[in-house]
């Protein structure tokens, strides 16, 4: 085995962690969850991706890299309003396991991922980014009330992101942590590394938060992870088996959303970092860098605890800094596939508008409202375009 199949293996997990961990940890404090919730929350997801990268890559000899739905985290993190959660930590698990069968479904039901395709891209991407974009403002909300802090780690960003963006978000997590000690802004530290432990959580079906966090968690995580998974591995020159990849992305996420994990999903920027000719010339022996990927997954879900009690030790301000200037990129690139077409441009822009607001309806929240907008908007359009159309 080359050492390049061991360094892509590590490098992914790296890579995952450390530029979106707080997105997580953000989306988990905004359904209410305690810092024992928390850490089961997280140790679930480390140990979902470890069990669905090892044995995916292993049964299909490819290395297919698994990751937490960090899309669907930011959609967990806005529900809450003003800081404030909305929807409970037991109606989000109750909608954790709607989204599992949905992607167990999907899975299973062909028609019913051929429906999911049909929907436009530019109308989830539209989505995803109203979702994102309340993150990214966060950023300069928080410089606002502590620009010591925050200001010279958004200066930093935009330095390292000219040399790396994959690394740029890394590197300011590891600056925040340097500043905040030289500020005098750290809390207690646990002492030493401890065991995680996992909570068990009794879900509740809430109708609302099924519909408004479910079933946007469902699709979010299909169109803005799953499916550019799957697209890297094509340019790879692989043929991921597809119905393969969801079958177990949703077995795992079922079995471990009652300890609070939300989604996961196949990955798309680190599995690049595995799939690439940098980690073997040979297609077919980069296939165990996922199962190392895997392995080191297990080995962060079994010190989750600490990880998320050295978070809990830094300023707030650090939290929402680090989360909002890594969704920066995926922002852009949702907004730019949502506005690229002049046709659903409108649309669009009527979907980023209703889900970045603080509408609720029935109790159903901004992202589900959104989507309606602007699927109902463009099939407006599109009727009038048929009307106007000479017989």
């Amino acid at each position: 085995m080359k050492v390049s199949v061991i360094g892509s293996g590590i490098v992914a997990v790296l890579v995952g962690f450390g530029s979106s961990v707080a997105i997580v940890i953000a989306g988990a404090q905004a359904v209410g969850a305690d810092a024992g919730q928390v850490a089961s929350w997280v140790s679930g997801l480390c140990i979902a991706m470890g069990v669905s990268s090892a044995y995916l890559s292993y049964r299909h000899k490819m290395p297919m890299i698994t990751a937490w739905s960090t899309p669907g985290a930011a959609l967990i993190g806005a529900t809450a309003v003003g800081g404030v959660p909305t929807i409970g930590i037991e109606a989000a698990v109750g909608s954790f396991l709607f989204a599992a069968v949905l992607i167990l479904l999907s899975a299973a039901v062909k028609p019913l991922n051929d429906a999911i395709s049909k929907i436009p891209t530019a109308i989830a991407a539209a989505m995803l980014g109203g979702v994102l974009i309340g993150f990214s403002v966060a950023v300069f909300d928080a410089a606002r009330a502590d620009p010591i802090l925050v200001l010279p780690l958004v200066g930093l960003y935009l330095v390292m992101r000219l040399m790396s963006a994959t690394w740029a978000v890394i590197v300011v997590l590891a600056a925040a942590v340097a500043w905040s000690f030289i500020l005098g802004r750290v809390g207690e530290l646990p002492d030493g590394l401890a065991l995680s432990h996992f909570e068990l959580i009794v879900p509740s079906f809430d109708p609302a938060a099924l519909i408004g966090l479910g079933l946007p968690l469902f699709l979010v995580s299909m169109a803005s992870q799953n499916l550019p998974g799957f697209a890297v591995m094509k340019a790879a020159g692989y043929q991921p088996p597809t119905r393969s990849a969801l079958g177990v992305t949703g077995l795992v996420s079922l079995l471990t959303a009652p300890f609070g994990s939300h989604t996961t999903t196949m990955a798309a920027i680190t599995a690049s970092l595995c799939a690439g000719p940098d980690t073997h010339p040979d297609p077919a022996k980069r296939w165990p860098s996922g199962v190392i990927s895997g392995a080191i997954w297990l080995v962060f879900a079994a010190i989750g605890v600490s990880i998320v009690s050295g978070f809990a030790a830094l300023p707030p301000a650090v939290l929402v800094t680090v989360a909002g200037l890594a969704l920066l990129g995926p922002l852009m690139a949702s907004l730019s596939t949502a506005l690229a077409p002049t046709e659903t441009r409108f649309a669009a822009i009527l979907t980023v508008a209703v889900t970045a607001s603080s509408l609720s309806l029935f109790g159903i929240g901004a992202a589900f409202w959104g989507l309606v907008a602007g699927l109902a908007t463009l099939g407006l359009e599109t009727l009038a375009r048929r009307l106007r159309k000479p017989a």
